[in-house]
């Protein structure tokens, strides 16, 4: 079986078939720099992580174009109110989007464009619809899109033109139409100077949507495989974006992916409901792998639920897998360390990728092949041992989430396999540990009991090996040293 992906325009299931066989081409909308990364945008570029990740996985080559929109309205007055230069207030949101997904593991793109470094390839994109009756200059400066003018236009959302007519509305200056939209606006006077660019329709900025057209259109060509982005950008941008393209003659995305949204605590995150959580907070209060592990654990079309028994749960997953590679490394030795990207995957895990990007049922198949793992190991089974933990390094890399990852590699010390709650649990258990081994030192053997049962009434399970003893929430345990 090959992938089958969901299209978004289609509305069904179907085999990605690549217009070059073995090579997939892959647009995804990126930020648009006008503050700090959310939830919501980890999640949408997570999602299309594991896409990419399991396209290569399958054989293929993967040209993954990403752009930054680091001009618009919003980034303008933003900048304005902040007193500081448009171009640094974005540049500076860029870095911050980048260094946040290089946190979770996020591979960046083949090609990441920004929009003002591509400004003549939008001229020569709008000329091209001007001469073939789709586009018109307002002589201020503006170019718009005649929506009218394409019977086509509503199709990815699936929408009527007289749906989208509102009888008691009338267009702003400059369009023909309340339903045409910007391709170039004119510079304003309380704009900078430097936000604007010289034209042959006059001088001003591009429109949103104008932007991805172009730059699908210089790196991938007039027709490529896949457009990923967020749900909330079906319409109006994605249904812009295609009504242009094709509009222009182009083939332009063959399949929409359009991941999920997400809630916090039940709700669609917003600063007015005061659940809106930041990237910077997310990875303050928890460890980097389990955020992602609680941002893709869902399929990547449902609504994913983020509060805090699901990052908890989160938590507690990953110190599993951590720990589950940590015993089984003590019994095969650096044999287990070696790369994973050759290992044969257990089929159910293939099928359950191959069907829409199953991750639910992919995961599933890891926690029975993790199970194993943790079997062989206690009975000291090292061929065993050395095979499960393969596969399971194997599968948990496809989501981005292999334990011996380099990005990764700070989870291997002890009490750093979650987030600051368990670093704090963990300073505490020791310390008592700690105690426990100096009475069973001094033969106190009344004191030593004492101590592992208030450990064990709390909740805690205590196991003593040649390593030291060591404690266990659940399925979690850490190594503390000591007799």
């Amino acid at each position: 079986m090959t992938l089958h992906l969901y299209d978004s325009a289609t509305r069904s299931v179907s085999e990605l078939r690549p217009l070059r066989e073995g090579h997939v081409t892959l647009y995804a909308c990126g930020p648009t720099t006008q503050g700090a990364p959310h939830l919501g945008h980890l999640r949408t570029f997570c999602a299309v992580d594991v896409l990419v990740r399991w396209l290569e996985r399958s054989g293929n080559e993967v040209t993954h174009v990403r752009n930054v929109t680091d001009i618009d309205d919003k980034i303008l007055a933003k900048s304005a109110e902040a007193g500081r230069p448009w171009w640094a207030w974005s540049l500076g949101f860029e870095r911050e989007f980048q260094e946040v997904l290089d946190r979770l593991g996020v591979r960046r793109p083949t090609y990441e464009p920004r929009a003002t470094g591509h400004v003549p390839e939008m001229i020569a994109f709008m000329q091209r619809l001007i001469e073939r009756g789709h586009a018109y200059a307002d002589g201020q400066g503006s170019v718009y899109f005649d929506v009218a003018s394409l019977p086509e236009y509503g199709a990815l959302t699936r929408q009527s033109l007289e749906d989208m007519q509102d009888a008691g509305e009338s267009p702003e200056p400059g369009k023909r139409d309340v339903r045409d939209f910007a391709l170039w606006k004119a510079a304003k006077p309380t704009e900078p100077e430097t936000a604007s660019w010289d034209t042959p329709f006059g001088r001003g900025r591009p429109g949103w949507h104008l932007e991805c057209s172009a730059m699908s259109l210089k790196y991938l060509g007039e027709s490529f495989d896949i457009h990923a982005g967020g749900l909330d950008l079906r319409f109006p941008h994605h249904e812009n974006e295609q009504a242009q393209s094709r509009a222009a003659g182009y083939g332009f995305a063959q399949r929409w992916m359009h991941p999920g949204v997400l809630t916090v605590d039940g709700l669609k995150m917003g600063k007015s409901l005061d659940n809106f959580v930041t990237a910077r907070d997310a990875l303050a209060e928890h460890s980097a792998p389990a955020v992602r592990l609680a941002l893709i654990g869902g399929h990547y079309r449902a609504v994913v639920e983020y509060n805090a028994t699901t990052t908890a749960e989160a938590e507690v997953v990953w110190d599993r897998f951590v720990q589950s590679v940590r015993r089984a490394l003590r019994l095969v030795g650096d044999a287990g360390r070696g790369a994973v990207d050759e290992v044969a995957l257990p089929e159910a895990f293939t099928a359950a990728m191959d069907d829409d990007l199953g991750v639910p049922e992919a995961l599933a198949v890891v926690h029975r092949t993790q199970s194993r793992l943790n079997t062989a190991v206690a009975a000291g089974d090292a061929a065993e041992a050395a095979e499960l933990l393969a596969q399971l390094r194997a599968m948990l890399d496809v989501l981005g989430l292999d334990p011996l990852d380099p990005r990764w590699a700070q989870t291997e010390t002890a009490g750093e396999t979650g987030g600051g709650e368990h670093g704090a649990l963990d300073a505490l258990v020791r310390g008592r540990l700690a105690e426990r081994a100096e009475a069973r030192a001094a033969k106190d053997w009344a004191r030593a009991d004492a101590i592992r049962d208030e450990l064990t009434a709390a909740g805690l399970v205590i196991e003593d090996g040649r390593e030291g003893a060591t404690w266990s929430l659940g399925s979690t345990t850490t190594t503390t040293g000591g007799n």
